[in-house]
């Protein structure tokens, strides 16, 4: 039986995921995380389920493109608050890496551009102005590392790509669990079939 291309893609990911996803034992030894570990390491927050994975992939999207540094870190702390699973939301930051952070800069700085230049042509400019007065564009600067206009640009994508990923993998959770489910009762109907025969 030949193997398709999505299939042997889905098992190159699977084995990359596999060695690049963190362990407890690896966490509870981070000497960063040990203050936070009776959180991070929680058993609920391990466990794979359709509402912990996309929780874990969202977050982690937020993480990666937001935060340019210690980002597993960041992504196992932040975790236990919205109950997300520790091990994809660190493995999802990889999302950002050498290859593709300059793509993902670029399209922010042309993000942050076109949002602000439109925002700043109105006559009341809310989000200009509403940056000065809570001083939102200096913290998104030292958070990000990066100008404003794309410091702004990255939450944007940040925010946009979480909430796509979060659709995505839950839509994905349940087709893969209507899929196994039909396979079982295929199955069943088959060893029905067989049985009657033999019957």
């Amino acid at each position: 039986m030949a193997i398709s291309a999505a299939e042997i893609m889905v098992e190159r990911f699977a084995s990359w995921a596999a060695r690049n996803m963190p362990t407890r034992e690896g966490l509870q030894d981070n000497r960063f995380l040990r203050p936070f570990a009776h959180r991070v390491l929680r058993s609920d927050l391990w466990r794979f389920n359709r509402r912990s994975v996309p929780r874990g992939v969202a977050l982690g999207m937020l993480v990666g493109i937001i935060v340019p540094f210690a980002q597993i870190f960041f992504a196992a702390l932040f975790s236990f608050t919205v109950r997300a699973n520790v091990p994809v939301a660190a493995l999802t930051t990889f999302i950002t890496n050498p290859f593709t952070t300059p793509f993902i800069w670029v399209a922010a700085y042309q993000v942050g551009r076109f949002i602000l230049h439109v925002d700043a042509a109105t006559v009341v400019a809310p989000v200009n102005q509403a940056m000065e007065l809570t001083e939102f564009d200096k913290a998104l600067q030292w958070l990000t590392g990066a100008t404003l206009v794309t410091a702004f640009g990255l939450v944007v994508i940040a925010i946009v790509s979480a909430a796509a990923s979060y659709l995505v993998t839950a839509w994905a959770w349940r087709w893969r669990v209507a899929r196994k489910r039909k396979t079982r009762l295929d199955s069943a109907r088959a060893r029905g079939h067989v049985t009657a025969a033999n019957g």
